[in-house]
């Protein structure tokens, strides 16, 4: 493994890890109709959505561009 390479796999597994978490919690907690924020709401819901969707193709985007 190149020197050059170990930030890039770094920091794929952490927004890779952060964003499947993410989806996965939000995910689950819409099935169960509980809040995904304090406060509840969908605009919660859909930002957090979102956010971990993001996360996790910026993850699978350094994946593929070492």
């Amino acid at each position: 493994m190149d020197m050059e390479t170990v930030p890039g796999t770094f920091a794929g597994t952490v927004f890779a890890l952060f964003g499947g978490a993410l989806l996965l919690w939000t995910v689950t907690r819409a099935v169960r109709s509980e809040p995904v924020t304090p406060g509840g709401g969908t605009l919660g819901t859909a930002v957090a959505g979102f956010f971990g969707i993001v996360s996790l193709l910026v993850g699978v985007w350094l994946f593929l561009t070492l």
